[in-house]
């Protein structure tokens, strides 16, 4: 009798649905320290999707979101940290918006079989997942944005640079250094002259650099800044009077709080994306309705439609997507860390699919695979307006030299594998 009751009470349970836990979303944030100006519109707009997602839908997939953020100041050390404190947390997914953080958590993650999400930033090479099977970064990566630069400039003059000279400012980091192989690859190829100029953090003092820059003379300048370093750096240009219009910056090295300080001295800077800009799409008045205007906002709502606010929003819906799509492929809206895994190895990321999120021509399409974490590396052009003070897209999301960058992927992930004794598989 006792038994028959008891299955009874579970049947009833059962009938009633099972109460699921929420699907956790770990934000490896920075809102103090010298990037705290990047790091907190990111972070804002990368909480205020899952809380959009939860007021409106009602999570993903009926399942509530929840969202443990943990401050890392972009200190690698205290990034560890977060990840060791949070993980046992039904962490999903972790993006650390640092590369120093990426390259220490790639071998804890795969370890942990949790994946991670480093969105035009981290490990380049991570985009062949036959190695990195729990890293990703679609939809670009630094090679790609090195490429872009170049093939925008190739566009726009004449499909020739031969002769000329480009400067590389970069924050000395494993970040800045990122692209530097890739563009010495291109200066081999196109016949340009690559002048490489590294930028100790945070990047205040950067006088040798542009005095350097205003002695050689280069054509263009590109940067791969962050923080207080692409404020410096722009009004440096301005004091030497270098041309904005010749001057492109990394996806991170273009938001508005870059170019504000310039004043009108900062028009016509230009910067790469992956994504685009303004707040001009339905998903912004959504958030305002049911985050903003509810007083549920991570911050104060002034940052809606923001370059980085935009950013950590994308990161967010992509974030969102492939949790769907983890569902979709194991039944189950109760899904866990490998589940998640799958979820953004299958990822199809279409304009219907943008569309219907509130997102029109928001990104570039794409589809992941086990063979390509990284996604397509389209890249597009921004251009500042000071008096508007605005972004506008002047360069759609165009293809980067899959060539170079493939043959420097299978090179580096090919070393990685060799030292850490990884035998590349697609299952």
């Amino acid at each position: 009798m006792k038994l028959k009751l008891t299955t009874l009470a579970l049947g009833a349970v059962m009938a009633a649905g099972p109460v699921m836990a929420d699907l956790v979303f770990p934000s490896l944030s920075y809102r103090t320290g010298p990037y705290a100006a990047g790091g907190i519109p990111f972070a804002d707009g990368y909480a205020d999707y899952f809380t959009l997602l939860n007021e409106r839908d009602g999570g993903i997939g009926g399942v509530m979101t929840k969202l443990i953020e943990c401050e890392t100041g972009y200190n690698t050390e205290k990034g560890v940290e977060c990840y060791e404190s949070t993980k046992g947390e039904g962490a999903l997914v972790y993006q650390p918006l640092s590369t120093g953080i990426t390259y220490q958590l790639i071998p804890k993650v795969t370890a942990d079989n949790i994946p991670l999400h480093t969105m035009g930033y981290g490990r380049t090479s991570a985009a062949n997942g036959e190695v990195f099977s729990n890293v990703f970064n679609y939809p670009a990566n630094y090679w790609n944005g090195a490429s872009g630069v170049v093939n925008y400039l190739l566009e726009s003059n004449g499909g020739d640079l031969k002769g000329k000279k480009i400067a590389l400012v970069y924050h000395n980091s494993a970040y800045g250094k990122e692209p530097i192989r890739t563009l010495e690859e291109l200066s081999a190829k196109h016949g340009f002259e690559l002048m490489a100029l590294p930028v100790d953090h945070p990047g205040q003092e950067q006088k040798s650099q542009w005095l350097q820059i205003r002695r050689e003379r280069p054509d263009f300048v590109t940067m791969w800044g962050w923080g207080v370093m692409n404020q410096v750096a722009i009004q440096e240009a301005a004091n030497i009077r270098f041309p904005m219009e010749n001057f492109i910056g990394v996806w991170w090295s273009g938001a508005e709080h870059d170019v504000m300080s310039a004043g009108d001295a900062a028009d016509g800077y230009k910067a790469l994306t992956f994504h685009n800009v303004g707040r001009d799409f339905p998903v912004f008045h959504h958030i305002q309705k049911y985050v903003v205007d509810t007083g549920k906002a991570a911050g104060a709502g002034d940052q809606i439609g923001t370059v980085l606010y935009n950013r950590g929003m994308y990161a967010a819906m992509l974030a969102a997507e492939a949790a769907k799509t983890a569902q979709g492929i194991h039944g189950t809206a109760d899904i866990n860390a490998a589940m998640m895994r799958d979820g953004m190895e299958a990822l199809e990321i279409n304009e219907a699919k943008m569309a219907d999120l509130g997102m029109p021509n928001f990104g570039p399409s794409f589809n992941v695979s086990c063979e390509n974490h990284g996604g397509p590396g389209l890249v597009g052009v921004t251009q500042w307006d000071a008096s508007s003070k605005t972004w506008s897209l002047i360069s759609d999301f165009k293809p980067t030299d899959g060539d170079v960058i493939g043959a420097l992927v299978a090179e580096d992930s090919g070393a990685y594998a060799a030292e850490n004794k990884i035998t590349p598989n697609c299952n």
